[in-house]
């Protein structure tokens, strides 16, 4: 098994969990240069918010989009985007990453700004 497949069958694990909570998904998706978030409803039928790197105001001030501290200004991002939306309660999906680093840093951000996980 290669470490797509290991991370993705983690993921698909962690998912099925989540399902049976019934609250809002925050997910991430980190990728050599950038790194995103979306939170998607209970459901998972549509997505609530969303932020990344290569968002215009999100992008202002960072030297690239590839460092925890991005990723720090992600996590902020998508907090207050999910309490303009009435959300305080969600679940985070890691998606089959290690919780550590860029991770780490956006699920910090996020509770630091108002979300609990």
């Amino acid at each position: 098994m290669d470490k797509k497949n290991a991370r993705l069958r983690r993921a698909k694990a962690t998912r099925a969990r989540i399902r049976e909570l019934g609250v809002p998904r925050l997910s991430v998706l980190r990728t050599g240069q950038h790194v995103y978030a979306q939170l998607f409803s209970a459901d998972g039928s549509k997505v609530l918010a969303a932020a990344s790197t290569t968002q215009a105001d999100v992008r202002e001030g960072l030297k690239n989009g590839k460092n925890a501290e991005a990723a720090a200004k992600v996590g902020r991002v998508i907090a207050e985007k999910a309490k303009a939306a009435g959300i305080e309660k969600i679940a985070f999906d890691r998606s089959g990453y290690r919780y550590h680093g860029r991770v780490k840093a956006l699920a910090d951000a996020a509770r630091e700004g108002g979300l609990q996980f």
